[in-house]
């Protein structure tokens, strides 16, 4: 079981997010962590025992806070279109927070890259229980839930990969809203009105 951060350590983790963020961590050694974030070496070894453990924990903690923001936003959300739209809304705006360099590292290094994975998987999971609520609630016309879940799945890492926005030429939020009406046109029942 870990031992609960101290007030001074959770701030430094929250510093050290909005830094690797920003720049990215491949190309920082733990003396530019140390020197950047005002802090000793034994400071940020308490908090991991590398800087890869460090940078592990750190990316695992931005996919964690990242996830429970985006579960916030569609909390109390009926509408399983208006859930799919705050859903794709809400993973837009947390990618459009990191860096070209951050996403570029984090697919580099494999341990990152895995915790990476799972988030996209995680997204393609939910974005399926949706898709089978609203073919039961038939709201969607019946498909193949699993096969549009991990359709949605590799858009979504082609757009946190950057690959699809820099083909594209579109911003990460863009691309979401597109996949968003690119998924409820799809979905639509004959007759069924978007906007309704």
């Amino acid at each position: 079981m870990t031992r609960a951060l101290t007030q001074r350590q959770a701030e430094l983790l929250t510093r050290l997010e909005a830094l690797f963020l920003t720049e990215g961590f491949g190309h920082l050694t733990l003396d530019d962590i140390a020197g950047r974030l005002h802090c000793s070496k034994s400071t940020l070894y308490a908090l991991a025992g590398s800087k890869e453990q460090l940078a592990v924990r750190v990316v695992g903690r931005y996919f964690k806070g990242a996830a429970e923001r985006i579960e916030k936003r569609i909390v109390g959300l009926n509408d399983v279109r208006k859930r799919i739209g705050s859903y794709l809304a809400g993973a837009a705006e947390e990618l459009s927070k990191a860096s070209a360099a951050f996403i570029a590292d984090v697919s580099d290094f494999p341990p990152t890259r895995a915790t990476y994975e799972r988030n996209a998987r995680a997204a393609a999971e939910r974005i399926k229980a949706f898709i089978q609520d609203g073919v039961e609630r038939h709201v969607f016309r019946e498909v193949h839930a699993t096969l549009f879940a991990e359709m949605a799945g590799l858009l979504i890492e082609g757009i946190q990969t950057g690959v699809l926005t820099k083909r594209a030429g579109v911003s990460d939020a863009e691309a979401f809203t597109a996949l968003g009406e690119l998924l409820l046109d799809g979905l639509q029942r004959n007759g069924v009105s978007q906007k309704e």
